[in-house]
């Protein structure tokens, strides 16, 4: 019985190389899909509703898109100084924009000033 024992052990201590290296190569294949999950743009949006915008504070990662909806029945602005710029508006439309530079952007309606946000991108 005991020279079973060791067969079976030493068998087992043969196979455990492979068995890393088989987990090791099953473990890389899977790694890079979930990486590139992790790093995958993600569009966020801001509705203009009530004069306002929701949510007033967003916070977002470099390469993430922002999309503001116009609900309301007038149009609006999305303007950061020296950074972006939506123009107007319309009722109804929406305006995007690419996150390519950390920072933080306070922007307002040019044509209604009390609607103010905030946007960092980290």
């Amino acid at each position: 019985m005991t020279g079973t024992g060791k067969r079976g052990e030493r068998a087992r201590l043969l196979h455990a190389p492979a068995i890393a290296l088989v987990l090791a190569f099953a473990l890389l294949a899977v790694l890079p899909a979930i990486a590139a999950d992790a790093a995958k743009p993600v569009t966020h949006t801001v509705v203009m509703d009530g004069v306002k915008y929701t949510p007033e504070a967003l916070t977002v990662k470099r390469g993430d898109t922002v999309v503001w909806v116009n609900k309301d029945p007038f149009p609006h602005t999305v303007t950061a100084k020296g950074a972006f710029d939506s123009r107007e508006i319309a009722a109804g439309k929406s305006w995007r924009w690419r996150a390519r530079k950390s920072g933080d952007y306070a922007y307002t309606c040019t044509l209604h000033p009390n609607m103010n946000g905030t946007l960092k991108v980290e």
